[in-house]
């Protein structure tokens, strides 16, 4: 019988080699096969300074704190999917003008630990600048916004800021036309290429501004699976079993396993793209990988393995309105006072009749929404922020060992980047 197994390698700076091979031509054989080298795009990775690489593996401990806070907080059971890293880049916004305790919560709790306005600014330039770069084959669009009730005038420091480091020009927009709705929810579906058609149901007349930030991804498997090789197949959930479109490939890919999970990575394009699925071993649980995860995400040992993959076909959308909502969500993860009509300190961004005033966020939200398939996946984010006055109303490839990955139950999962260790989305698949 004929067989195919192409081979893909991918030379990252933080992972050894890393080949992946395509699923058999035949449904049911996916055996051995001679190998092909398949020269992708060539990676770019992001030069971050020492200081910015501690920025990007404590962030990611924010990311963490984050899918283990919504986790404890959403009992719904069902999946859900958020980009910590488009918060992070609202926040940063609001920090750029935020001073005092404020400005120290908002560093502290994103994993910025008290850098400073101008490190925090330069950290989150980087990453706008390099990672849509990253990858040729890879679609990544980072997108920030500001819409300024029109009654207001943005700081000039802030507004320079803004452009600078957030690549993002205020718009002054008159917040009781009913129009300045649609422009903001389109805004969002144009950055997010219809993923998100709308953020805001509503545009409040009393706030000063709208900060916005838009993540959209796309990228195909290093290794594709075979449409012929997906079929209907048991998933067991918290409260039973269902049946999803199960895709299936054997392929060469990293791979671990402790006492608490086994886990993947799963490459796109030249590698530097990849998504991790983490599956509970047998009698733990989502929230025991989530402590794990917390204690040892940086320490994890993977090797090259042959793995016998199968992975749910899904989608899924989240919306923090329907998870506690996103304020209630980064209080319980230590930021209060930049909530605080009273408390808050964040002098710098706008003046009312020339005279300054001093702006706190009144309402947060993120949506979000994933599409993984045979051919790769797709997720985009928008988070909003609404602020308000307090004075307002290539050889032979060695053998490895093998192993199974059947994700046939609730598995956690993510998407980074390699040369940074940045995390944009980080998700749950519970099968319902």
């Amino acid at each position: 019988m004929k067989k195919k197994l192409f081979f893909a390698m991918a030379v990252t700076a933080l992972s050894s080699l890393m080949l992946s091979c395509s699923s058999s031509d035949e449904t049911e054989d996916l055996g051995d096969a001679k190998t092909v080298v398949n020269m992708l795009s060539n990676p770019v990775p992001i030069n971050l300074t020492p200081e910015q690489q501690v920025f990007a593996n404590d962030n990611n401990q924010f990311t963490l704190n984050f899918l283990k806070t919504v986790n404890e907080t959403d009992l719904s059971g069902k999946s859900f999917i958020y980009s910590p890293l488009s918060i992070t880049y609202v926040l940063g916004m609001v920090n750029d003008a935020a001073t005092g305790q404020t400005e120290r919560e908002l560093e502290q709790t994103l994993g910025f630990h008290e850098g400073g306005i101008q490190a925090v600014n330069d950290y989150c330039k980087k990453l706008i600048d390099g990672l849509p770069k990253v990858d040729s084959d890879v679609t990544l669009n980072i997108a920030n916004a500001i819409f300024l009730n029109k009654n207001y005038t943005l700081k000039s420091q802030f507004e320079q800021d803004m452009q600078t480091y957030y690549d993002a020009k205020a718009e002054a927009l008159d917040f009781f036309d009913p129009s300045t709705l649609d422009h903001i929810n389109g805004w969002c579906n144009e950055k997010t290429k219809g993923m998100i058609p709308f953020i805001l149901e509503e545009v409040d007349p009393c706030m000063v501004s709208y900060l916005l930030n838009a993540i959209y991804f796309k990228a195909d498997w290093t290794s594709k699976f075979d449409e012929k090789n997906t079929k209907e197949e048991a998933f067991t959930t918290e409260n039973g079993t269902t049946r999803v479109p199960m895709m299936h490939q054997n392929v060469l890919i990293q791979y671990m396993k402790n006492d608490t999970y086994s886990a993947i990575e799963m490459p796109y394009g030249n590698g530097l793209w990849r998504m991790n699925v983490i599956l509970p071993e047998e009698g733990k649980s989502i929230d025991d990988v989530i402590d794990c995860l917390k204690e040892d995400y940086e320490n994890r040992s993977y090797r090259a393995h042959e793995v016998d993959l199968k992975l749910p076909r899904y989608e899924t959308e989240s919306d923090t309105d329907k998870a506690g909502g996103l304020i209630n969500l980064m209080q319980k993860m230590g930021i209060q006072l930049a909530f605080n009509p009273y408390l808050s300190e964040i002098p710098n961004m706008a003046t009312w009749n020339e005279q300054p005033v001093n702006l706190y966020i009144a309402m947060m939200r993120q949506k979000a929404k994933i599409k993984v398939n045979e051919e790769g996946s797709e997720a985009a984010a928008v988070t909003v922020a609404g602020l308000t006055s307090d004075a307002m109303g290539p050889s032979t490839p060695p053998e490895y060992p093998k192993a199974i990955f059947h994700a046939n139950r609730p598995f956690v999962y993510v998407i980074r980047e390699a040369s940074s260790g940045v995390i944009l989305f980080v998700g749950k698949f519970s099968g319902v």
